[in-house]
């Protein structure tokens, strides 16, 4: 029998940057989402789920498979290859895109599960902006990273916001921004097991307003 996989949708609040997790879309043999943390953080309801119940469907649902890529685009063929993918599955392409939409700020992600022995996870550094200056405005701003480049985490305990935060740091040392929040507790529990970990920066934006710029690969062998 299939097991069932599931993707958290977060929601990046606009003027404060933080994250919440709104909701949870899991695939088994349908397709099933339910609200997470909406009404405890008075977080807004997307309108194709008005209630706090948990929705089914046989097909993912509209308002998702809308974020992704048409499958009759000339460069399916480019786009999957991006992704890793060697046809077409709307699931796999929301969580290697995190369907992210220009118009709006949810994103889905993959989590960390607690069972989990080796982790291979794909962010965006959280808070670049503010450390920069640029206000996702100024490129020129951004700070001297490149693809390619080795960073590490330090985790930060007195944060008043989130005792969990873990900072991300070039290997001399300069502040970049932060893990995103939704990580932070299963990577410090590996950090605190001794495990090993790689972080090594995938992407560098400069091209385009933005809030995101620098998306980094994180790599926690088994051993």
């Amino acid at each position: 029998m299939m097991s069932d996989k599931f993707l958290y949708l977060i929601w990046k609040h606009p003027d404060t940057r933080r994250n919440y997790t709104v909701g949870k879309l899991t695939r088994g043999l349908s397709y099933k989402f339910e609200y997470c943390e909406a009404k405890k953080n008075g977080l807004p309801m997307i309108d194709a789920f008005p209630n706090e119940t948990q929705y089914e469907s046989d097909k993912l649902f509209s308002v998702f498979s809308s974020r992704l890529p048409d499958p009759k685009r000339r460069d399916i063929a480019a786009i999957l290859q991006h992704y890793g993918l060697e046809e077409y599955d709307e699931f796999e392409i929301l969580k290697r895109s995190g369907g992210r939409l220009p118009i709006d700020t949810y994103e889905f992600i993959d989590p960390i599960f607690p069972e989990e022995k080796e982790i291979e996870r794909s962010f965006y550094i959280m808070g670049i902006r503010y450390k920069s200056n640029c206000g996702g405005e100024d490129c020129n701003q951004l700070p001297g990273v490149h693809v390619g480049d080795e960073l590490k985490f330090v985790p930060e305990p007195e944060n008043q916001v989130d005792s969990s935060a873990i900072i991300v740091e070039t290997l001399s040392g300069d502040y970049l921004g932060y893990v995103p929040r939704y990580y932070n507790k299963a990577i410090l529990k590996r950090l605190g097991d001794g495990k090993s970990y790689s972080c090594v920066v995938c992407e560098v934006n400069r091209d385009s307003k933005c809030s995101e710029c620098v998306k980094v690969t994180l790599n926690i062998p088994k051993k």
